[in-house]
């Protein structure tokens, strides 16, 4: 709607106000003082409509006409901070005015102070920063930590092994076909458990670039499906093997070579018959090798500790839940540097928790308690026995920052405010945090807290020269109970620009 046609309604008003306002002085004789109540009504009434007047609505080619017409400047870019010089300044990249050039400035956090900043030259490392192969037919090509092997899928589904040295190939495994495969996930894997992130790839390295672990599926018994696919003029059938509910899955295997004898597979200790599934093998950091199992009913989680020689394991974790465990977590478990104990994230309390256990897998305590979700670890002070994370909980619709000590008897919010907290940059020390939040009536805002929880000054926000200049749709977050009246389950409404409540919309 054009600002004209909004103020057709408020004219009428208005006229209408003035007439009735006549036609009474002409049949009525009334008070100097009323004659002054009705201008006010009518100056009132007049400002409103200027007031609405004055918000641009937006035309059909801003909304819809991709780089047509000048667009209107809503939002502005963030501060970009990329990183932190110590525990008080932090990094804030620059353009100049003159030649738009960035640079680097160190900006004091207490203070605000900036000075120009050149970063320190790094020594260089024993690990060369890798080359680019160019490797025929090379799927998922993914190189060693070291940068001297590269591991790659084949379109006859075997793994292969390069040598970046001696430029040579060795093809790890033979029997590869259009219903065996190597180290390339079968359909179920990658939609499930590995994730459409792994791009099907389905083989892990060790840290310390002597090992490979990788799964090879057998589809034989999954039957297929057609999937069609409307790429192209006419589009294409594609057969898949797609387990439905019931349905057979693959059988898999999961295997270990090192790379002095690569033709040579070390196959863990299960029975690839098993109606089971295996989630993303986990390396620790001192190079053992832990498999996640898990039953075909999905509530009963297991980690083996993997006997490198033989292939046999060891359980060293079982988790247990009355309805089902995910297995497509893609950070379930992460060690601290002393070698000793590994925090790991679980829902089996109903909510997703982090607990602290030794490297044998036994509980040593609880770090969190209550009703977390979508936690993610940020960091891991070990030094002072403190864990910071993200996670909702005073409120399912926005994100947090906590601080935990490990442990598990102290819990600080850090974040402040109504807002979700999407971003978090924490200074090396965890003396400053740099937040990026908002809410549905807050457009994105950057701040600096101090490790506190302390807000100590807005960095930006992205809030445009002209986002006060245009109509906006009002948003609301309200909340509505579930049917087992349990939850506030969290909606959003968005109200049409110009909205009226006293009026009906028919559809």
């Amino acid at each position: 709607m054009e600002p004209m046609e909004l103020m057709e309604p408020i004219k009428l008003y208005t006229a209408g106000i003035r007439n009735s306002l006549r036609l009474r002085t002409f049949r009525v004789q009334i008070s100097h003082h009323m004659r002054k109540i009705a201008l006010t009504i009518s100056c009132i009434v007049l400002f409103l409509a200027a007031s609405i007047a004055q918000k641009k609505t937006f035309t059909y080619e801003q909304l819809f006409s991709r780089g047509s017409g000048p667009a209107p400047a809503l939002s502005k870019p963030l501060p970009m901070i990329t990183g932190w010089v110590d525990d008080s300044h932090y990094i804030e990249m620059r353009k100049s005015e003159t030649d738009g050039k960035s640079s680097a400035f160190s900006v004091d956090a207490k203070t605000g102070t900036a000075v120009p900043y050149t970063p320190p030259v790094k020594e260089a490392t024993a690990v060369p920063a890798g080359p680019a192969l160019a490797i025929k037919d090379a799927r998922n090509q993914t190189l060693s930590p070291d940068k001297q092997w590269a591991a790659y899928t084949k379109t006859d589904n075997n793994l292969y092994l390069y040598n970046v040295s001696t430029k040579s190939e060795t093809q790890v495994t033979k029997d590869g076909s259009e219903t065996i495969l190597n180290g390339y996930a079968s359909w179920v894997y990658y939609e499930e458990i590995l994730g459409r992130g792994s791009r099907y790839k389905a083989f892990w390295w060790s840290p310390d670039s002597k090992k490979l672990c990788y799964m090879r599926f057998d589809d034989a018994q999954v039957p297929v499906f057609p999937i069609y696919w409307s790429d192209g003029q006419h589009g294409k059938l594609e057969n898949t093997h797609y387990p439905k509910v019931g349905d057979k899955n693959p059988e898999v295997n999961v295997g270990v070579v090192h790379v002095v004898q690569p033709t040579q597979t070390i196959w863990t200790d299960f029975n690839p018959k098993d109606d089971q599934y295996f989630g993303a093998p986990i390396w620790t950091p001192s190079n053992e090798l832990w498999v996640q199992w898990m039953n075909r009913g999905q509530d009963n989680l297991k980690i083996y500790n993997i006997d490198l020689a033989s292939g046999k394991k060891a359980e060293l974790y079982d988790e247990k839940q009355k309805t089902w465990i995910d297995l497509d977590e893609a950070i379930r478990a992460v060690f601290l540097a002393d070698g000793k104990t590994f925090i790991m994230k679980s829902d089996k309390d109903g909510w997703e928790n982090l607990y602290l256990y030794s490297s044998t897998g036994q509980l040593i305590n609880q770090i969190t308690t209550g009703n977390f979700w979508g936690t993610s670890i940020v960091r891991i002070d070990e030094k002072n026995k403190v864990i910071y994370f993200r996670a909702r909980k005073e409120n399912s619709a926005r994100f947090d920052f906590y601080k935990a000590t490990l442990n598990g008897k102290t819990i600080t919010r850090l974040s402040f405010g109504e807002y979700s907290h999407d971003q978090v940059n924490l200074s090396p020390n965890g003396g400053y945090f740099i937040t990026t939040y908002s809410n549905v009536s807050t457009p994105t805002t950057m701040a600096l807290v101090d490790g506190k929880g302390k807000l100590i000054r807005e960095l930006g926000n992205s809030k445009g020269a002209d986002f006060d200049n245009y109509a906006i749709p009002k948003v609301e977050l309200t909340r509505v109970k579930s049917a087992d009246g349990l939850f506030d389950l969290p909606v959003v409404i968005t109200y049409p620009v110009n909205f009226d409540p006293t009026k009906n919309i028919l559809f």
